[in-house]
Formats: structure tokens, sequence, C-alpha cells
């Protein structure tokens, strides 16, 4: 029998975040270390606010918050506050019911820089690498990573030509222009991205059976 989907909405609902996040999420181990190290540092966050006035974000979420944008990637502190509206894995982990509201970018930035300037995120981090290394989690091998070619904020649709001579651009969407360079002679010395002018135009050689050529726009 086919199912179909329901699409009356629940009233009530009767289950929490932490019913939600599986038992061994690898990030329960973390947050388990990370509400350690925040505990010990209660002391210091109560030296640097003050008893009076609006209550701030408290600074144990802002400094989960970066922890949560190291480990996934997250690019920037505004994309961090617009997954805590649906994310419940970052809700949970910072300790945040479903009803509650996310960051304000704006007040966010704020208060991660007050934490920055009173050097309680490098006390923090510190106290996490420090905990690692008590608990064998951390390798004394060293390994190198080539670092040379860095992905850039650039299509080969944004190089153009310094001198500005090219005239078969699609001049009703200029934003996503349609550009046939096909056939076109194209080097760092006579083109230049518009989107990011520090990015270059590269080779990279591939073998296979047959030697072919693949271009990209790197930093």
């Amino acid at each position: 029998m086919r199912g179909e989907p329901d699409r009356q909405e629940t009233m009530l609902s009767l289950w929490t975040p932490e019913q939600r996040v599986p038992q061994d999420h690898p990030l329960r181990k973390i947050k388990t270390l990370a509400d350690r190290e925040l505990k010990r540092l209660s002391p210091v966050f109560d030296a640097m606010y003050s008893t009076t006035g609006r209550p701030s974000v408290p600074p144990e979420r802002v400094l989960k918050a970066l922890l949560l944008m190291a480990l996934y990637s997250i690019r920037s502190e505004r994309q961090l506050c617009e997954q805590l509206d649906y994310n419940l894995l970052f809700r949970w982990f910072l300790d945040m019911n479903q009803v509650e509201e996310s960051f304000d970018a704006t007040v966010f930035c704020k208060n991660r820089e007050r934490l920055l300037e009173h050097e309680v995120g490098q006390l923090f981090f510190d106290a996490v690498v420090k905990t690692a290394q008590s608990g064998g989690l951390i390798s004394v091998d060293h390994f190198t990573v080539d670092s040379t070619l860095i992905e850039a904020w650039a299509s080969l649709k944004s190089f153009r030509r310094k001198d500005r001579s090219e005239t078969d651009r699609d001049k009703d969407d200029p934003g996503n222009a349609t550009v046939n360079f096909h056939g076109e002679k194209r080097s760092n010395e006579t083109h230049q991205s518009t989107t990011d002018p520090e990015s270059r135009l590269y080779r990279k050689r591939v073998r296979v059976r047959r030697r072919s050529f693949t271009m990209g726009a790197m930093r």
C-alpha cells in the first residue's frame, strides 16, 4: 500500500533535542569536554560581565558556537545564526530548546569580540587541547600540507581582458553573463578576474592515456 504524506501539523510535541541526537554521535564527546572546560572558566566570565544591565549571549554558547564553526567549516557568523534556526544538532550542542530564537548576527559578533579581547577564547581552546593531550587524542607525528594552490572565488567567466576590449558578453545579464572564450588565448598577463583580482589562471596536467589539460582559477 502506498503511503501518503501527512500534511497536518502536529499541535503538541513531546520530544527534546537530546532525544534526537544519536548516542554514538562524535559531537557528544566533544560537548562533554567543552562543557567541562567552560565550567572551569566560569569565574573568568563572572569577572568580565557586570551584575546589572541586559543579559548578553551566554559566553559559553559563543565559545561553543565558534567550535562548531571550526568543526563544520561554517564560513561566517551570519551563516551560523541562519543554521541555528533549523539545525537541531547545533541547537542541542549549544543547549538551546526548540522554540528559542537564534542569535542576532551583529550581537553575536560583538560578544565574540569581547571574549577575544579578554583572551578567553585562547584560554578555552588551550584547555581543550590540553585535555585532548592528556587523553591521548593528539598524535606527535608531524605532517606537512602543500598549500601553494588555494581555491579562488572566481570563475573563468569573470576573467576579462585588462584592456576591456571584449564585446561578446551578454549585456542583459552582466552578473552572470554568457561568455564564449573558447579558442581565445588567455594568460595572467592579459586577463584579470573582475570578482577576485588576486586570482590566477593555472593549468593542471593529468596523464591517463593521453595528455589533457583542465583550466581553472586559483589564487
